[in-house]
């Protein structure tokens, strides 16, 4: 089975006349403001899922500050799922600073969503108010028993739209604070999984931590598949297209350009997601 862990969803009013959404959205006008980035709706990830191969697809949508288009956000995902309970799983996303963040987390896990995601802090890394912030719906992940995933990048290199400017230190604080919940690092993880070759503290405090691939093309060379694999722990890869932003055949073939065995790329392909999602 095939599971793609991070695809983005909007409602049609969104993705028919995004410039309507821009105001008071810098993150959104960030990443979107460009005609060339697309934005799309349940049907075309089903479409993309059956003409890749894919089984099943977490979607999720944006982290909105206005607080409605939020909840308009995640209705989106709760009636796509709702048609389509055996080709998708939803998250759901709201902007953590939000006070009114958590009660919207908790309307949505308890319509069914399977998680919660992708969480984003966009133009001030993850420092102490972020943190502060995301406490509620931890506590609400933990009794709920969902993952969270976190967007997080690579400090260093290149600047591009939704580069975030959080440090591998902001990286840890949240892993070593939110020990006991089950969280999923987008794009990587921004590399920290690589200090879990130190002899101390690291490899015990990402106990609970995922690492997804999305964009992966655009940012690592093909070798990072093998690296992650022994460094993080074959389990604990999963494949995220990022999905309008590309697609999962881009994936699979620098999977094998890496030279991964057919049972790594099971893994990391799906078996690892269907675990931490209790598709099994």
């Amino acid at each position: 089975m095939i599971i793609d862990i991070h695809t983005h969803v909007f409602p049609v009013a969104v993705c028919t006349d995004r410039a309507r959404f821009f105001e008071d959205e810098p993150a959104f006008r960030l990443l979107y403001d460009s005609p060339g980035s697309q934005l799309v709706g349940a049907a075309d990830t089903l479409a993309m899922m059956d003409a890749q191969g894919v089984d099943k697809s977490v979607i999720f949508g944006f982290p909105w500050r206005n607080i409605e288009t939020c909840r308009q956000n995640n209705d989106a995902i709760l009636e796509a799922v709702t048609r389509h309970p055996d080709r998708l799983l939803g998250f759901c996303c709201v902007d953590p600073l939000h006070p009114g963040a958590a009660d919207e987390v908790e309307r949505c896990l308890q319509a069914g969503l399977h998680g919660i995601g992708e969480l984003a802090f966009y133009t001030s890394g993850i420092d102490g108010r972020c943190l502060d912030s995301l406490a509620p719906i931890m506590a609400l992940a933990r009794r709920f028993d969902r993952p969270v995933m976190l967007h997080t990048n690579e400090p260093v290199g290149h600047q591009y739209p939704g580069k975030s400017p959080n440090t591998l230190a902001q990286i840890y604080a949240l892993v070593r604070r939110f020990f006991d919940n089950r969280l999923i690092l987008a794009h990587w993880g921004g590399g920290i999984f690589f200090y879990a070759l130190l002899k101390k503290e690291v490899r015990e405090a990402l106990a609970n931590v995922w690492f997804d691939t999305a964009a992966s093309p655009y940012l690592y060379r093909p070798q990072i598949y093998s690296q992650a694999l022994d460094l993080a722990g074959e389990e604990k890869i999963l494949m995220g297209s990022d999905f309008p932003l590309l697609q999962p055949e881009r994936y699979f073939k620098e999977m094998d350009q890496a030279g991964l065995s057919a049972a790594r790329k099971r893994s990391v392909c799906g078996a690892n997601a269907a675990r931490l999602l209790g598709l099994e």
